[in-house]
């Protein structure tokens, strides 16, 4: 869908320019978008190395596991009907963790792991689960610490003080994510217990999940998404 509404635009912009004998405009507006997405690419190519690096100086440290350890009573809570040793609760943290310092492009990657071992706790493979619902508000809503993207955007576009919307991004994010939560909760309640997951039903082997296997992959893959693997 969203390919035919930009196609329509293209189509339509094309086709005003025409009728207006301003076809040159149209072919100097697209150039000039090229060079301007060359030059932002490269800009946010730089801050998310940047910040890739140090999330991987993190992760050597031990911070991003002591990060994940204050984190889980919340995900938890968040997330009552995924088992907590399940590889899923693992790659929501570091979905969490990478949008709480803006790296969006790395958190998509992350989601996208944790939706798919949530589609293997789905009974209904053709109906979203009530977990899968919550990590689709969070990830959209998510607080931000540093909003990393933004800032490097700024910077290309020559901002004096590219930092300074740090204080309304974190407060803006505070209050989306609070209502994001609020309105999982009360649908949640409204729609009543969630059915009981493949592990919890009998239709897998009921083998325990070894606790490693959380927090281990996700954490690396933090680190590595530009690099490929599994993950992408």
């Amino acid at each position: 869908m969203v390919n035919w509404i930009w196609l329509f635009f293209i189509v339509i912009s094309v086709v005003v320019a025409a009728v207006n004998g301003r076809i040159d405009a149209v072919t100097q507006a697209a150039f000039d978008g090229a060079k301007s997405g060359v030059t932002i690419s490269f800009g946010l190519i730089s801050i998310m190395v940047f910040w890739l690096g140090m999330m991987r100086i993190a992760e050597d440290a031990g911070v991003l596991k002591k990060m994940a350890k204050l984190l889980s009573p919340v995900v938890r809570w968040l997330f009552p009907d995924v088992p907590a040793n399940h590889p899923a609760m693992g790659y929501i943290m570091s979905n969490l963790s990478a949008n709480l310092f803006g790296l969006g492009n790395a958190a998509t990657p992350m989601g996208i792991k944790a939706m798919q071992e949530l589609q293997k706790l789905n009974p209904d493979q053709e109906t979203a689960t009530p977990a899968m619902c919550t990590l689709l508000a969070l990830n959209t809503s998510s607080i931000t610490l540093v909003p990393t993207t933004l800032i490097a955007i700024r910077m290309n576009y020559g901002s004096a003080n590219p930092a300074e919307i740090v204080g309304t991004t974190l407060a803006a994010t505070i209050v989306a994510t609070g209502a994001a939560i609020l309105a999982d909760r009360w649908y949640r309640r409204r729609s009543g217990p969630p059915p009981a997951n493949k592990l919890t039903s009998g239709k897998t082997s009921g083998k325990a999940l070894p606790a490693h296997t959380a927090m281990d992959p996700p954490i690396s893959a933090v680190s590595t998404v530009k690099g490929g693997g599994d993950i992408v």
